[in-house]
């Protein structure tokens, strides 16, 4: 099935499972599906099995959202006194469409609870209330992980809760991730349980001595102290002065913890010339992905940000990221770091998500299904995969999922079937249904303005545009759907051009900042460049970076 064609039976209304082979574009697609919602005023809840697959996607784990936090079976006196909170039953009466992402690591008695609270605090027997549901993994990939003398996990697929929702199977079979014939046949073999002799012989010529492996390519790991150890190793080897990022948080301190946890980047980021690094979040317009691979080559004269020269000869300079926790279009939380982290190591759980260019990977230690797998489909091809070591673990997918697979992909053709007999006034005509149940509009809400644009001079005049009319960084930054810190290097270059008067810029100044503006303007003169790591460092973080772009932007212009 494409992208188009299961977004085509998301759009209807209908409960569905996406899902596919790494690099098949399951993330793309449910992004998708998400921008579609929001530009017909639908607001969706985001959830993921995972703290890390929760901050990737910009939501809170399905734990926190439905409120079960470590529960792991709910009484009468439980829902009785979660009906009592308020805002947890505002958040799920209110909810209209549940995305869980990483299903495959979601125990499946942990989505019963989910699907027994939608029910009761939606006043519905429907399946999880109601609501559409979007399961969204991949069950070859990294399972549930159980509690130590616990009764065993279950996949999400063998249960009742699944069986009650019923969903459309919607089996991604595009490939987007590797382009190298032979890889994917091995991939193929082990993803279908036939590791026969001509699989090792294909991953054999990629063993390599560790004095052997190339430069600059990160390791692979099964277990964190390995990762740790090899990165503190590597950074200390390199001389020259550190430079520090510290992470910084806004909101509720649960929801910050979480993110704190899911975030690749650490909240202690320490850096220098020369160190091995690897992005940690998506941003096509800067140039890079989750895991993309670089160098760092110097730190900014301006802002001390560091600037990473990429695999592939590109630079960029690392500027502070967000990851927020949102609910109902509302930022409940959220942390701002550099997208770094060092990479000469990382464990195969956390590189779950990532595409990567290379990597050295040891296997020999492999204990669970689908480890392998992991390690091997992060990479694009073949000559850049370089093993140490594997054992037969490391090979093995779990047989409840092999077996079960097969079906997955018989009832995905069916539904493509179904859905192609189907004319296309018909499904129009669901998908304005949908629409119109869920309180959406047939229009869209809102425009993306300037999404034709192309160029530098350009995208400023769409910015300045808006400005004009009076709105915030933040408008401006949700109307073009950019980044906060993008629309300041906007504001910050009309400035300079003198396209806007300084006058102009009081509409974005908030009462708090203004009140504090000599204070941050005094430690910029003290320090004599306005670079804004130093004033934040000052501060002790005290104000954000976007606080301080704010004020540098009132600063009195040197004659």
């Amino acid at each position: 099935m494409t992208q188009e064609q299961a977004l085509t039976i998301m759009k209807t209304g209908a409960n569905v499972f996406l899902t596919g082979e790494p690099g098949s574009g399951k993330t793309h697609t449910v992004n998708a599906y998400i921008r579609y919602l929001r530009d017909h005023g639908i607001q969706p809840s985001i959830t993921a099995s995972t703290g890390i697959a929760a901050t990737h996607i910009g939501g809170m784990t399905i734990h926190s959202w439905s409120g079960i936090a470590i529960k792991r079976f709910l009484t009468e006196q439980d829902l009785d006194e979660m009906g009592t909170r308020e805002a947890l039953v505002k958040r799920l009466v209110n909810a209209k469409v549940l995305i869980i992402d990483e299903i495959s690591m979601l125990d499946g008695r942990i989505l019963s609870l989910v699907d027994q609270v939608c029910r009761a605090l939606r006043h519905s027997e429907e399946a999880f209330g109601g609501l559409q549901t979007i399961f969204v993994g991949d069950f070859f990939q990294l399972p549930p992980i159980g509690e130590r003398g616990g009764p065993p996990v279950q996949f999400c697929f063998d249960t009742p809760t699944w069986v009650n929702a019923n969903p459309a199977l919607c089996y991604l079979s595009e490939q987007h991730r590797q382009d190298d014939f032979t890889f994917l046949a091995t991939l193929g073999a082990i993803r279908r349980g036939e590791v026969e002799e001509s699989v090792y012989e294909c991953l054999s010529e990629r063993h390599t001595l560790t004095e052997e492996h190339p430069a600059g390519v990160p390791r692979l790991y099964t277990h964190n102290m390995d990762v740790d150890r090899k990165n503190s190793e590597e950074l200390a080897l390199i001389s020259g002065r550190a430079e520090v990022f510290h992470m910084t948080h806004q909101g509720k301190s649960n929801l910050v913890e979480q993110l704190k946890k899911g975030c690749l980047s650490p909240e202690v980021l320490e850096l220098k010339i020369g160190a091995s690094v690897m992005f940690t979040k998506n941003n096509f317009e800067a140039g890079y992905v989750n895991g993309t691979l670089g160098t760092v080559d110097d730190f900014d004269d301006d802002t001390g940000f560091p600037i990473v020269i990429t695999r592939e000869g590109e630079t960029i300079t690392a500027t502070p990221a967000e990851w927020a926790v949102e609910d109902g279009g509302k930022v409940l939380a959220k942390i701002t770091q550099i997208p770094l982290r060092l990479a000469w190591a990382i464990t195969i759980h956390k590189s779950q998500g990532m595409s990567m260019d290379a990597a050295i990977m040891d296997l020999s230690r492999s204990f669970e299904y689908g480890q392998g797998y992991v390690a091997l489909s992060r990479v694009r091809t073949l000559s850049g995969v370089h093993l140490l070591g594997i054992n037969q673990r490391a090979m093995e997918v779990h047989p409840l999922v092999l077996e079960r697979d097969a079906h997955f992909r018989e009832a995905s053709k069916a539904a493509e079937e179904a859905f192609g007999r189907m004319s296309e006034e018909e499904i129009m005509q669901l998908h304005h249904n949908f629409l119109n149940a869920m309180g959406g509009s047939i229009e869209k809400v809102s425009v993306h303005q300037g999404k034709a644009t192309t160029g530098k001079t350009n995208t400023h005049a769409v910015t300045l545009a808006l400005f004009k009319e009076g709105k915030t960084i933040e408008e401006i930054s949700e109307e073009r759907k950019l980044k906060p810190a993008t629309i300041f290097d906007h504001i910050e270059h009309l400035v300079d051009e003198e396209q806007i008067a300084s006058h102009e810029l009081e509409h974005l100044l908030p009462i708090e900042l203004a009140s504090v503006l000599p204070e941050i303007h005094a430690a910029f003169m003290e320090l004599e460049i306005p670079r804004l790591t130093p004033v934040f460092e000052k501060f002790a973080g005290e104000y954000s970076y976007d606080d301080l772009r704010l004020a540098r932007l009132f600063l009195p212009k040197k004659d």
